[in-house]
């Protein structure tokens, strides 16, 4: 039976349905529109270009980040619904995981950079193990000089995948010999590679929890700096004793 997966960590928004023997349907799209206007509509689309009905689906994959956190809680929360109503599993796979399928090539690591906003990447290295891919660097936050240097360190050939390679690793200058760019359409998110990843991690039974499965953040938000920045002024502000506060004692008050 069939999967569906789905990967929404970037501006890019991909969906596909594949099964056991082969990739049965698959959609790409980079434009403007926002993930909330495209993904369901995009899912619908890929089930008819399948011939696949829901009833059919077997789980839903889906992509968990790091990458744009809007775009994460919206892919989330679509297999998330998904797998509730059709009562069938949920599977999560890391962002830079799905990136790596674009390489199943034994004696290369695969490194992830994918945009963390303020000159920084979030970077995870993995390599081929003949049937799936181990995770050989754990993912962090980490500027994107040091990202670069952590590969130039290697012995090894690195295929480097994720936005940041063509926004802005391209046009760096000295890049380590080691270090591979690949042709820009096995650098972004597919889909497909979420399905591949999520058939794997079906036939071995490591499924998640609709109740529990959580992006992978890495980082908080900027909403959420900028809410504790506000915090810290305000609760700064509420300690000061009252003579520092106009109208208060020692500004001339009326007692």
């Amino acid at each position: 039976m069939p999967i569906l997966a789905m990967d929404t960590a970037t501006m890019v928004s991909s969906v596909a349905v594949a099964d056991n023997k082969k990739l049965l349907a698959e959609l790409i799209v980079e434009n403007k529109l926002t993930h909330s206007e495209t993904l369901l509509p995009h899912v619908e689309q890929v089930l008819n270009m399948a011939g696949v009905t829901k009833d059919d689906l077997e789980a839903v994959a889906v992509s968990l980040g790091p990458g744009s956190f809007t775009g994460l809680r919206i892919g989330l929360a679509a297999a998330k619904a998904i797998a509730y109503g059709l009562n069938i599993p949920i599977i999560g796979i890391p962002t830079m995981e799905g990136l790596a399928w674009h390489f199943p090539v034994p004696g290369i690591r695969v490194a992830g950079f994918i945009d963390a906003q303020k000159g920084n990447v979030y970077t995870a290295h993995y390599k081929w193990n003949g049937s799936s891919f181990d995770e050989v660097k754990s993912i962090e936050v980490v500027s994107l000089e040091d990202a670069v240097n952590i590969c130039s360190e290697l012995d090894e050939p690195v295929m480097a995948v994720g936005d940041m390679v063509s926004k802005k690793l391209t046009r760096l200058d000295n890049l380590p010999e080691n270090l591979i760019i690949p042709p820009k359409h096995t650098m972004m998110p597919r889909a497909a590679n979420i399905a591949m990843a999520g058939l794997k991690k079906l036939a071995a039974g490591n499924v998640g929890s609709v109740m529990d499965m959580e992006p992978i953040y890495i980082r908080k938000s900027e909403a959420e700096v900028l809410w504790e920045k506000r915090q810290e002024k305000l609760t700064s502000s509420l300690s000061q004793p009252a003579d520092t506060f106009p109208g208060g004692e020692g500004n001339g008050s009326i007692k």
